[in-house]
């Protein structure tokens, strides 16, 4: 029988590389091996805690109260603030939703007010908790409307929700306005900053302006920031803070009705690892403050570089300016940014397709990290050859009839024959999990499809990839 460390690194060779700054989606690299290891060395020394009641690990009661100490002073909390530790940025934001769900209970169908730019885990809140999202168009700079968002908000808005930066584009929103709109209707105020939070404090130290977001900003109410992503923890943690705790208390859950043990959560999770959470205390503290500045000085040279280069390439326009570290880019007639993916993919760079939405054209994401630094050279030279090829090659032409075909469905009556179809159609048919070498067809025809259908195909899709190995262990 093969040894099962051995067993495990053959299945891993499969993965994305986690480490040396050429994946730009998914994972965030500071390029310090000593940090890393530090990390997990921490990981495994609680892999076997449980945060379920803090009084039988006080150890993981502290670091939790330490990390959350620090964010505040990044953020500019106040001395009243509170958080809490979650597993990702979407457990901090469903928590985010539903506190504000269940601190109204007057409100028979709450709302929420989000920017057509919110991250889609507010869309997943709304599912779970029914709680209607209200979704403004943002503006032309890709930045939510504030006047709009103020107009939205009406007796059943329980939160008004700004992100810092927004994920698609990179842009802050613009938070006083959003807050003060919000504050005067007497409405929370939260502040997605999972994926800028532990960089943007950052920037004015190194003389880069930031809009304001933080708790500085009157209205403020809560505030996500993920430590997995540029606090370079091992996945996953990310932090809810509330400006006080009042605010905060509807989240917690406790439930006496039943014989066994008084059950009390603060977050969704009741079991939990200590695992992650040692490993983002243990990170934080090894980096520290001036080792943040660094990388963040690090990974904002890098954003100049690759905008520069972008700007250099006439078939590549940058979506918008970016406020924090996340790329966003589009091509002209010339090229299509799938086949340009592809060809990225072909020389050793993995970027992320997002599809074209609500009249935005599909784009090129890239979420850069301070490992990616020393590279960038080499990912300009390889987005150079890429645009080449791209151009070479031509856009996807996706066959007219299964274009009409795919823009008409209606997901709603599809039946798992015509998802079956559809699956073969788009390339993603077949026995076990392997992807066509080249996506530009399958994203050239998923972008034809409306968001509902490409739910709906993705879903299917992932349904048949999630099937048991039947195996003797």
């Amino acid at each position: 029988m093969t040894d099962p460390l051995t067993r495990l690194r053959q299945l891993q060779a499969a993965d994305l590389p986690v480490h040396g700054g050429r994946t730009l989606a998914y994972v965030y690299d500071s390029g310090l091996p000593d940090v890393d290891a530090i990390g997990r060395e921490a990981v495994a020394a609680y892999a076997g805690s449980n945060g379920l009641d803090p009084t039988a690990f006080p150890s993981m009661l502290q670091m939790e109260n330490e990390l959350v100490g620090y964010a505040c002073g990044l953020l500019d909390a106040p001395d009243t603030a509170v958080g809490t530790v979650t597993s990702g940025g979407t457990e901090s934001v469903l928590l985010a939703v539903q506190g504000a769900r269940d601190a109204r209970p007057d409100v028979v169908r709450p709302r929420m007010v989000i920017p057509s730019t919110a991250h889609a885990a507010f869309h997943k809140a709304a599912h779970y908790f029914g709680v209607e999202p209200v979704v403004v168009p943002v503006g032309p700079d890709f930045r939510a409307d504030a006047d709009a968002m103020a107009a939205a908000i009406d007796e059943s808005t329980v939160l008004v929700v700004a992100s810092a930066p927004s994920y698609a584009h990179g842009v802050v929103d613009p938070v006083p306005a959003i807050a003060a709109a919000a504050a005067a209707a007497g409405v929370r105020c939260h502040v997605d900053a999972c994926i800028g939070g532990w960089v943007l404090p950052f920037a004015p130290r190194i003389g880069r302006d930031v809009p304001p977001w933080t708790f500085a900003v009157e209205g403020v109410t809560s505030i996500s920031v993920d430590t997995h992503k540029y606090a370079y923890a091992p996945k996953g943690t990310s932090l809810l803070l509330h400006r006080t705790p009042e605010l905060r208390r509807p989240q917690y859950f406790a439930s006496a009705a039943w014989p066994g043990y008084t059950m009390l959560n603060s977050t969704l999770q009741s079991t939990k690892s200590g695992g992650p959470l040692a490993g983002a205390w243990a990170v934080t503290q090894a980096i520290g403050s001036e080792g943040y500045a660094a990388l963040a000085g690090q990974v904002f040279e890098a954003v100049d570089l690759v905008v520069a280069g972008i700007a250099a390439l006439p078939p590549l326009r940058l979506v918008a300016h970016p406020d924090s570290t996340l790329v966003a880019f589009t091509t002209d007639d010339t090229l299509d940014p799938f086949t340009l993916i592809d060809e990225l993919v072909a020389r050793g760079w993995f970027v992320q397709p997002q599809l074209s939405f609500a009249g935005l054209p599909a784009t090129v994401h890239l979420s850069l990290s301070a490992a990616t630094l020393p590279h960038v050279p080499e990912f300009l030279d390889a987005l150079a050859a890429a645009v080449e090829a791209a151009v070479a090659a031509g856009p996807v032409a996706v066959d007219a009839g299964v274009a009409d075909f795919v823009t008409a469905l209606d997901p709603t009556t599809l039946s798992d024959d015509d998802f079956d179809g559809l699956l073969a159609f788009a390339g993603l048919a077949g026995e076990g999990v392997a992807l066509p070498d080249r996506m530009a067809p399958v994203n050239a025809l998923l972008d034809l499809a409306s968001p509902a259908t490409r739910e709906a195909v993705l879903v299917a899709f992932l349904d048949r990839l999630s099937r048991p190995v039947r195996a003797t262990i």
